[in-house]
């Protein structure tokens, strides 16, 4: 399956990325920890900028969910620095990506005002294998969480890839 191209960085040389979800404790965070981690294994970690958020506000500060962060520290990624917060409107104008994890938050993200659709788009656009949303595994069990763990780290996988392309080609 063939990518989309993704959106030329505002600030050459640097790329930064935003992963929504709804409440920023399962899903965004997961995908921000495991992108967070394959971009500093390619040694773009200081031009690459990645955080999550929530359309919601009600955990923030709080950590990701229990069960999320011991998925992930139990696959080597350090969780433990997350606190939720929700996203802000500025954001769709700050960052060369917004990505968000369902269709819902999607339209969420749409709500907060304009916003370049090349920019805003959802999280498994970029995922090799099967376009997509990222399924909510809040009320599941754990292989919900198992199962939104393999599609994000596919796709942080993709997605590392392609803005490396992108940050490398804008530096020449």
């Amino acid at each position: 399956m063939t990518l989309p191209p993704l959106p030329a960085p505002r600030t050459p040389g640097r790329y930064r990325i935003a992963v929504v979800c709804l409440g920023n404790i399962c899903r965004s965070p997961m995908a921000d920890v495991v992108l967070a981690a394959r971009v500093a294994d390619a040694g773009l970690d200081d031009v690459v900028e990645v955080i999550s958020a929530g359309t919601g506000d009600w955990h923030a500060g709080e950590p990701m969910d229990r069960r999320a962060a011991a998925l992930l520290t139990a696959e080597g990624y350090d969780a433990s620095r997350h606190r939720a917060q929700q996203v802000r409107a500025a954001w769709l104008d700050e960052y060369d990506l917004v990505l968000a994890m369902d269709h819902d938050n999607l339209d969420d993200l749409r709500a907060l005002g304009e916003a370049d659709p090349a920019r805003l788009r959802l999280f498994r656009d970029f995922d090799p294998d099967d376009q997509g949303e990222v399924p909510d595994p809040y009320y599941g069990g754990d292989a919900g969480f198992r199962n939104v763990l393999d599609m994000v780290e596919r796709t942080s996988s993709a997605l590392t890839g392609a803005v490396a392309e992108v940050v490398t080609s804008g530096a020449r």
